[in-house]
Protein backbone atom coordinates (compact mmCIF):
# COMPACT_ATOMS: atom_id res chain seq x y z
CA UNK A 1 0.00 0.00 0.00
CA UNK A 2 1.26 3.60 -1.00
CA UNK A 3 0.96 5.82 1.36
CA UNK A 4 3.28 8.71 0.36
CA UNK A 5 2.96 12.25 0.52
CA UNK A 6 2.67 14.10 -2.30
CA UNK A 7 4.38 17.59 -3.22
CA UNK A 8 3.33 20.37 -0.88
CA UNK A 9 1.34 22.21 -3.83
CA UNK A 10 -0.55 19.20 -4.41
CA UNK A 11 -2.35 19.23 -1.11
CA UNK A 12 -2.67 23.07 0.53
CA UNK A 13 -5.84 21.54 2.25
CA UNK A 14 -3.87 18.33 4.09
CA UNK A 15 -2.90 19.15 7.35
CA UNK A 16 -0.87 16.25 7.77
CA UNK A 17 0.46 16.97 4.23
CA UNK A 18 1.70 20.45 5.69
CA UNK A 19 3.02 18.92 8.62
CA UNK A 20 5.26 16.61 6.81
CA UNK A 21 6.49 18.41 4.43
CA UNK A 22 7.19 22.14 6.15
CA UNK A 23 7.81 21.72 9.64
CA UNK A 24 7.17 25.17 10.44
CA UNK A 25 3.86 25.20 9.36
CA UNK A 26 2.87 22.63 11.70
CA UNK A 27 0.56 24.93 13.85
CA UNK A 28 -1.60 26.16 11.14
CA UNK A 29 -1.59 23.01 9.95
CA UNK A 30 -3.10 21.64 13.31
CA UNK A 31 -5.65 24.88 13.17
CA UNK A 32 -6.79 23.71 9.90
CA UNK A 33 -7.15 20.49 10.73
CA UNK A 34 -9.55 21.40 13.76
CA UNK A 35 -11.21 23.59 11.15
CA UNK A 36 -12.50 20.73 9.08
CA UNK A 37 -13.16 18.30 11.55
CA UNK A 38 -15.70 20.62 12.75
CA UNK A 39 -17.42 20.03 9.46
CA UNK A 40 -18.55 16.90 10.66
CA UNK A 41 -20.70 19.82 12.71
CA UNK A 42 -22.06 22.50 10.81
CA UNK A 43 -24.83 20.65 9.12
CA UNK A 44 -26.54 19.94 12.28
CA UNK A 45 -26.53 23.50 12.93
CA UNK A 46 -30.11 24.32 11.99
CA UNK A 47 -30.85 20.83 13.04
CA UNK A 48 -29.73 20.66 16.85
CA UNK A 49 -31.77 17.46 17.19
CA UNK A 50 -30.80 15.57 14.26
CA UNK A 51 -27.36 16.04 15.11
CA UNK A 52 -27.64 15.17 18.66
CA UNK A 53 -29.43 11.23 17.61
CA UNK A 54 -26.39 11.81 14.87
CA UNK A 55 -23.08 11.76 17.44
CA UNK A 56 -25.57 9.83 20.56
CA UNK A 57 -27.46 7.75 18.54
CA UNK A 58 -27.98 4.83 20.78
CA UNK A 59 -29.54 7.55 23.71
CA UNK A 60 -33.55 6.52 24.16
CA UNK A 61 -33.11 3.72 21.45
CA UNK A 62 -34.23 0.05 22.66
CA UNK A 63 -31.17 -1.67 24.49
CA UNK A 64 -29.15 -4.43 22.01
CA UNK A 65 -27.77 -7.45 23.35
CA UNK A 66 -25.96 -9.75 21.08
CA UNK A 67 -25.84 -12.60 23.90
CA UNK A 68 -29.57 -13.03 23.61
CA UNK A 69 -30.64 -10.98 20.38
CA UNK A 70 -28.61 -12.94 17.69
CA UNK A 71 -30.72 -15.32 15.86
CA UNK A 72 -29.74 -19.20 15.05
CA UNK A 73 -27.08 -19.29 13.08
CA UNK A 74 -26.12 -22.62 12.75
CA UNK A 75 -24.78 -23.92 9.39
CA UNK A 76 -23.97 -20.41 8.03
CA UNK A 77 -21.19 -19.27 6.86
CA UNK A 78 -20.02 -15.90 7.49
CA UNK A 79 -16.86 -13.63 6.34
CA UNK A 80 -16.00 -10.47 8.22
CA UNK A 81 -13.60 -8.34 6.31
CA UNK A 82 -10.78 -6.37 9.18
CA UNK A 83 -11.73 -8.90 11.48
CA UNK A 84 -8.48 -8.80 13.54
CA UNK A 85 -8.98 -5.80 15.83
CA UNK A 86 -11.51 -3.13 16.81
CA UNK A 87 -15.47 -3.66 15.26
CA UNK A 88 -14.51 -6.46 13.02
CA UNK A 89 -12.92 -8.49 16.10
CA UNK A 90 -15.85 -7.83 18.39
CA UNK A 91 -18.12 -8.47 15.14
CA UNK A 92 -16.58 -11.99 14.93
CA UNK A 93 -16.66 -12.96 18.41
CA UNK A 94 -20.18 -12.27 19.03
CA UNK A 95 -21.37 -13.80 15.82
CA UNK A 96 -19.15 -16.80 16.59
CA UNK A 97 -20.53 -17.45 20.00
CA UNK A 98 -23.87 -18.27 18.40
CA UNK A 99 -22.21 -21.34 16.43
CA UNK A 100 -22.14 -20.49 13.00
CA UNK A 101 -20.39 -23.29 10.97
CA UNK A 102 -17.86 -21.33 9.68
CA UNK A 103 -16.44 -17.17 9.98
CA UNK A 104 -13.68 -16.31 7.28
CA UNK A 105 -11.67 -13.53 9.99
CA UNK A 106 -9.76 -11.35 7.37
CA UNK A 107 -6.66 -8.98 8.07
CA UNK A 108 -3.88 -7.87 5.76
CA UNK A 109 -1.11 -9.07 7.94
CA UNK A 110 -1.39 -13.05 8.25
CA UNK A 111 0.39 -12.86 11.93
CA UNK A 112 -2.32 -10.28 13.23
CA UNK A 113 -5.27 -12.62 11.71
CA UNK A 114 -3.34 -15.48 13.45
CA UNK A 115 -3.20 -13.97 16.50
CA UNK A 116 -7.07 -12.69 16.65
CA UNK A 117 -8.13 -16.37 15.65
CA UNK A 118 -6.57 -17.85 18.69
CA UNK A 119 -7.39 -15.08 21.20
CA UNK A 120 -11.44 -15.45 19.94
CA UNK A 121 -11.06 -19.32 19.93
CA UNK A 122 -9.52 -18.84 23.70
CA UNK A 123 -12.61 -16.35 24.37
CA UNK A 124 -15.07 -19.02 22.99
CA UNK A 125 -14.11 -22.24 25.01
CA UNK A 126 -15.72 -25.13 23.55
CA UNK A 127 -17.59 -23.34 20.33
CA UNK A 128 -18.19 -25.45 17.58
CA UNK A 129 -17.67 -22.73 15.10
CA UNK A 130 -14.64 -23.22 12.56
CA UNK A 131 -12.59 -19.54 12.45
CA UNK A 132 -10.82 -19.13 9.39
CA UNK A 133 -7.69 -16.57 9.09
CA UNK A 134 -7.70 -14.88 5.88
CA UNK A 135 -4.93 -12.83 4.29
CA UNK A 136 -6.69 -10.45 2.54
CA UNK A 137 -5.64 -6.31 1.48
CA UNK A 138 -8.47 -4.48 0.07
CA UNK A 139 -6.14 -1.64 -1.31
CA UNK A 140 -4.56 -4.96 -3.90
CA UNK A 141 -6.87 -6.38 -6.61
CA UNK A 142 -4.51 -9.74 -7.04
CA UNK A 143 -4.65 -10.06 -2.94
CA UNK A 144 -8.77 -9.70 -3.09
CA UNK A 145 -8.68 -12.22 -6.01
CA UNK A 146 -6.14 -15.02 -4.32
CA UNK A 147 -8.95 -14.01 -0.90
CA UNK A 148 -11.94 -15.00 -2.76
CA UNK A 149 -10.38 -17.99 -4.55
CA UNK A 150 -9.45 -19.76 -1.02
CA UNK A 151 -13.02 -19.10 0.12
CA UNK A 152 -14.52 -20.62 -3.43
CA UNK A 153 -11.98 -23.78 -2.51
CA UNK A 154 -13.17 -24.42 1.17
CA UNK A 155 -17.43 -23.37 1.06
CA UNK A 156 -20.23 -23.93 -1.19
CA UNK A 157 -22.35 -21.18 0.47
CA UNK A 158 -21.63 -17.61 2.59
CA UNK A 159 -24.68 -16.61 4.06
CA UNK A 160 -23.26 -13.00 5.51
CA UNK A 161 -20.79 -11.03 3.83
CA UNK A 162 -19.65 -7.93 6.53
CA UNK A 163 -17.74 -5.34 4.90
CA UNK A 164 -16.26 -4.03 7.57
CA UNK A 165 -12.27 -3.23 7.08
CA UNK A 166 -11.50 0.31 6.35
CA UNK A 167 -9.24 3.53 6.53
CA UNK A 168 -9.86 6.62 8.26
CA UNK A 169 -7.72 10.12 7.80
CA UNK A 170 -4.66 8.65 5.81
CA UNK A 171 -2.03 11.11 4.28
CA UNK A 172 -2.51 11.62 0.54
CA UNK A 173 -2.15 7.77 -1.06
CA UNK A 174 -3.01 5.39 -3.59
CA UNK A 175 -3.83 2.01 -4.51
CA UNK A 176 -2.19 -0.84 -6.24
CA UNK A 177 -4.34 0.13 -9.08
CA UNK A 178 -3.76 4.55 -8.68
CA UNK A 179 -6.88 5.21 -6.48
CA UNK A 180 -7.04 7.57 -4.37
CA UNK A 181 -5.87 5.40 -1.07
CA UNK A 182 -9.46 5.87 1.23
CA UNK A 183 -11.83 5.76 -1.70
CA UNK A 184 -9.96 2.70 -3.37
CA UNK A 185 -9.79 0.49 -0.55
CA UNK A 186 -13.57 1.08 1.88
CA UNK A 187 -15.48 1.45 -1.70
CA UNK A 188 -13.64 0.16 -4.94
CA UNK A 189 -11.83 -2.90 -2.79
CA UNK A 190 -15.33 -3.78 -1.30
CA UNK A 191 -17.11 -3.88 -4.11
CA UNK A 192 -14.67 -6.28 -5.95
CA UNK A 193 -14.71 -8.50 -3.25
CA UNK A 194 -18.32 -9.03 -3.41
CA UNK A 195 -18.19 -8.75 -6.99
CA UNK A 196 -16.33 -11.95 -7.31
CA UNK A 197 -18.31 -13.71 -3.77
CA UNK A 198 -21.86 -12.98 -5.69
CA UNK A 199 -22.23 -16.35 -7.58
CA UNK A 200 -21.67 -17.81 -3.68
CA UNK A 201 -24.11 -15.25 -2.28
CA UNK A 202 -26.13 -16.09 -5.00
CA UNK A 203 -25.94 -19.65 -5.20
CA UNK A 204 -26.50 -19.16 -1.01
CA UNK A 205 -29.66 -17.21 -1.58
CA UNK A 206 -31.50 -19.79 -3.61
CA UNK A 207 -31.43 -22.76 -0.84
CA UNK A 208 -34.91 -23.09 0.63
CA UNK A 209 -34.93 -20.97 3.82
CA UNK A 210 -31.91 -18.81 2.85
CA UNK A 211 -31.30 -15.22 4.41
CA UNK A 212 -28.16 -14.05 2.74
CA UNK A 213 -26.90 -10.91 3.72
CA UNK A 214 -24.36 -8.09 2.72
CA UNK A 215 -23.09 -5.55 5.57
CA UNK A 216 -20.99 -2.63 4.63
CA UNK A 217 -20.20 -0.31 7.20
CA UNK A 218 -19.91 3.31 6.49
CA UNK A 219 -20.00 6.65 8.78
CA UNK A 220 -21.52 9.74 9.46
CA UNK A 221 -18.54 11.35 7.68
CA UNK A 222 -20.50 10.43 4.39
CA UNK A 223 -21.87 14.47 5.14
CA UNK A 224 -18.74 15.58 4.21
CA UNK A 225 -18.29 13.72 0.87
CA UNK A 226 -18.30 16.19 -2.06
CA UNK A 227 -20.06 16.31 -5.13
CA UNK A 228 -20.29 12.69 -7.40
CA UNK A 229 -18.03 14.39 -10.37
CA UNK A 230 -15.33 14.93 -7.93
CA UNK A 231 -15.56 11.39 -5.98
CA UNK A 232 -15.18 9.64 -9.49
CA UNK A 233 -12.20 11.63 -10.84
CA UNK A 234 -8.92 10.42 -9.07
CA UNK A 235 -7.66 13.92 -9.51
CA UNK A 236 -10.46 16.20 -8.22
CA UNK A 237 -10.48 14.13 -5.22
CA UNK A 238 -6.97 13.71 -4.35
CA UNK A 239 -7.03 17.44 -4.40
CA UNK A 240 -9.72 18.00 -1.40
CA UNK A 241 -8.87 17.41 1.97
CA UNK A 242 -8.38 14.12 4.07
CA UNK A 243 -11.68 13.88 5.63
CA UNK A 244 -13.27 15.64 2.24
CA UNK A 245 -11.74 11.97 0.79
CA UNK A 246 -12.97 9.79 3.81
CA UNK A 247 -16.48 11.23 3.52
CA UNK A 248 -16.67 10.30 -0.28
CA UNK A 249 -15.71 6.88 0.41
CA UNK A 250 -18.31 6.18 3.27
CA UNK A 251 -21.12 7.88 1.10
CA UNK A 252 -19.75 4.88 -1.75
CA UNK A 253 -20.57 2.67 1.03
CA UNK A 254 -23.75 3.54 1.22
CA UNK A 255 -24.38 4.27 -2.78
CA UNK A 256 -23.22 0.84 -2.94
CA UNK A 257 -25.28 -1.09 -0.27
CA UNK A 258 -27.81 0.44 -2.22
CA UNK A 259 -27.05 -0.36 -5.75
CA UNK A 260 -26.41 -3.70 -4.44
CA UNK A 261 -29.99 -4.00 -3.29
CA UNK A 262 -31.56 -3.09 -6.65
CA UNK A 263 -29.81 -4.89 -8.76
CA UNK A 264 -29.85 -8.18 -6.49
CA UNK A 265 -33.17 -8.33 -4.39
CA UNK A 266 -32.60 -11.62 -3.33
CA UNK A 267 -29.67 -10.66 -1.09
CA UNK A 268 -30.78 -7.96 1.60
CA UNK A 269 -27.81 -5.38 1.77
CA UNK A 270 -27.64 -2.80 4.24
CA UNK A 271 -24.83 0.05 5.26
CA UNK A 272 -24.90 1.01 8.65
CA UNK A 273 -23.27 3.62 10.95
CA UNK A 274 -21.87 2.24 14.27
CA UNK A 275 -21.51 5.22 15.86
CA UNK A 276 -18.47 7.47 17.14
CA UNK A 277 -16.65 4.73 18.29
CA UNK A 278 -13.12 4.80 20.17
CA UNK A 279 -11.02 2.66 17.29
CA UNK A 280 -7.45 2.56 16.10
CA UNK A 281 -8.93 4.00 12.73
CA UNK A 282 -8.25 7.42 14.82
CA UNK A 283 -4.54 6.77 15.49
CA UNK A 284 -3.76 9.16 12.32
CA UNK A 285 -5.24 11.99 12.79
CA UNK A 286 -4.05 11.64 16.82
CA UNK A 287 -0.04 11.49 15.02
CA UNK A 288 -0.68 14.23 12.97
CA UNK A 289 -2.97 16.97 15.16
CA UNK A 290 -1.09 17.64 18.35
CA UNK A 291 -4.61 19.90 18.67
CA UNK A 292 -7.18 17.30 17.81
CA UNK A 293 -5.16 14.98 19.76
CA UNK A 294 -5.61 16.90 23.08
CA UNK A 295 -9.24 17.94 22.26
CA UNK A 296 -9.96 14.30 21.92
CA UNK A 297 -8.81 13.79 25.26
CA UNK A 298 -11.00 16.33 26.46
CA UNK A 299 -14.49 15.30 25.16
CA UNK A 300 -13.93 11.80 24.39
CA UNK A 301 -15.08 10.47 27.27
CA UNK A 302 -18.75 12.10 26.48
CA UNK A 303 -18.22 11.71 23.06
CA UNK A 304 -16.87 7.92 22.12
CA UNK A 305 -18.79 4.64 22.76
CA UNK A 306 -16.22 1.62 23.21
CA UNK A 307 -15.97 -1.10 20.78
CA UNK A 308 -18.46 -3.30 22.24
CA UNK A 309 -21.50 -1.10 21.87
CA UNK A 310 -20.14 -0.05 18.35
CA UNK A 311 -20.17 -3.39 17.33
CA UNK A 312 -24.02 -3.84 17.93
CA UNK A 313 -25.46 -2.08 14.62
CA UNK A 314 -23.41 -4.27 11.96
CA UNK A 315 -24.42 -7.35 14.46
CA UNK A 316 -28.10 -5.80 14.38
CA UNK A 317 -28.12 -5.74 10.56
CA UNK A 318 -26.19 -9.29 10.13
CA UNK A 319 -27.75 -11.61 12.76
CA UNK A 320 -30.28 -9.46 15.03
CA UNK A 321 -33.15 -8.35 12.73
CA UNK A 322 -35.53 -10.46 11.07
CA UNK A 323 -35.20 -11.00 7.44
CA UNK A 324 -38.68 -9.22 7.04
CA UNK A 325 -37.44 -5.88 9.19
CA UNK A 326 -34.53 -5.20 7.07
CA UNK A 327 -35.32 -2.37 4.56
CA UNK A 328 -33.31 -3.76 1.66
CA UNK A 329 -30.65 -0.63 0.55
CA UNK A 330 -31.22 1.44 3.64
CA UNK A 331 -28.93 2.72 5.79
CA UNK A 332 -28.95 2.68 9.73
CA UNK A 333 -28.05 4.11 12.73
CA UNK A 334 -27.50 2.52 15.95
CA UNK A 335 -29.11 0.42 16.65
CA UNK A 336 -31.75 -0.52 13.51
CA UNK A 337 -33.06 2.74 12.88
CA UNK A 338 -33.45 4.11 9.38
CA UNK A 339 -31.42 7.03 9.16
CA UNK A 340 -32.20 10.75 6.99
CA UNK A 341 -35.58 12.69 6.54
CA UNK A 342 -38.41 11.26 4.86
CA UNK A 343 -37.14 7.56 5.86
CA UNK A 344 -33.89 7.62 4.03
CA UNK A 345 -30.71 8.86 3.60
CA UNK A 346 -30.33 11.18 0.37
CA UNK A 347 -27.48 8.59 -1.25
CA UNK A 348 -29.29 5.55 -0.14
CA UNK A 349 -32.20 7.25 -2.01
CA UNK A 350 -30.21 8.40 -5.08
CA UNK A 351 -30.78 5.73 -7.68
CA UNK A 352 -29.53 7.72 -10.22
CA UNK A 353 -26.35 8.17 -8.02
CA UNK A 354 -26.24 4.91 -7.27
CA UNK A 355 -25.83 3.13 -10.86
CA UNK A 356 -23.30 6.11 -11.57
CA UNK A 357 -21.07 4.84 -9.15
CA UNK A 358 -21.41 1.17 -9.76
CA UNK A 359 -21.27 1.38 -13.12
CA UNK A 360 -18.10 3.58 -12.55
CA UNK A 361 -16.70 0.80 -10.19
CA UNK A 362 -17.46 -1.71 -12.64
CA UNK A 363 -15.65 0.35 -15.48
CA UNK A 364 -12.49 0.35 -13.02
CA UNK A 365 -12.32 -2.80 -12.10
CA UNK A 366 -12.71 -4.25 -15.70
CA UNK A 367 -9.00 -1.89 -16.59
CA UNK A 368 -7.78 -4.73 -14.59
CA UNK A 369 -9.25 -7.42 -16.62
CA UNK A 370 -12.04 -8.54 -13.74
Amino acid sequence: MDSSIVDQDECPSNASCWERKSPPLIFWANILGIVETTGFITPYLLHPIQGFHTYFPTTGAPSFNPENSIRALAGKVILVTGGNNGLGRETTLQLAKHNPSKIYLTSRTQSKGEEAVKSIRKSLGQSGTDLQNLSLDLASFSSIRSAVESVRSSTERLDILICNAGVMALPLGKTEQGHEIQFGTNHIGHHLLTKLLLPTLEKTAALPGSDVRVISISSVANNRAPAMETMLDNEKLSATSTWTRYGASKAANILFAAELARQYPAIKSVSVHPGIIKSGLWDTTNKSNALIRWALMLIGPLLFQPISTGAHNTIWAAAGAKKEELQNGAYYTPVGKVDGENSGNKYAMDVEAGKTLWEWTEAEIAKAGL
